[in-house]
């Protein structure tokens, strides 16, 4: 089974077009929200003056449409990680279907030295709990529902 983190999210007004669908620059920052276990994982306060990572990449492919009036619950998975960096992975679903799925890219970073620093031996076998290969097709049904299980 695989481990996830989850959050939902009620779209306000503003998140979407005047069509009702949620708009493209919302999912990032939801995302973003979605991380937030993670970030307390390498640092538990949130504080900004000792921030431990900088953002390095970023994707989001919309994958079906979402609409104003109805919950998104946010899966947030471990992809992959290395001596400084990891790959989070995130799928967005409204009414069981996929609408986005997204990765960033996140290095442990020392802002004095202004280089990357290794991932703590302790939260790295956090992140290890939260490991996933999105293309498993175990990790999804064809119809690109998660399995009740998880």
């Amino acid at each position: 089974m695989h481990k996830q983190w989850k959050l939902s999210i009620t779209p306000g007004f503003g998140d979407a077009d005047p069509l009702r669908h949620i708009n493209n620059c919302v999912l990032p920052v939801w995302f973003e929200l979605a991380r937030e276990p993670i970030f307390r994982l390498f640092h538990p306060s949130l504080e900004y003056d000792s921030w431990p990572f900088i953002l390095a990449r970023v994707q989001v492919d919309f994958i079906s449409q979402m609409k104003w009036g109805t919950d998104v619950d946010i899966r947030t998975f471990i992809k992959k990680y290395g001596r400084s960096s990891f790959t989070v992975y995130q799928e967005a679903y409204q009414n069981g279907v996929l609408g986005a799925k997204g990765e960033a890219v996140l290095v442990h970073f020392d802002y004095k030295t202004q280089k990357s620093s290794p991932i703590p031996a302790n939260i790295a076998a956090e992140l290890e709990k939260h490991l996933v290969d999105p293309t498993n097709p175990n990790l999804r049904t064809r119809s690109g529902r998660f399995p009740a299980a998880l």
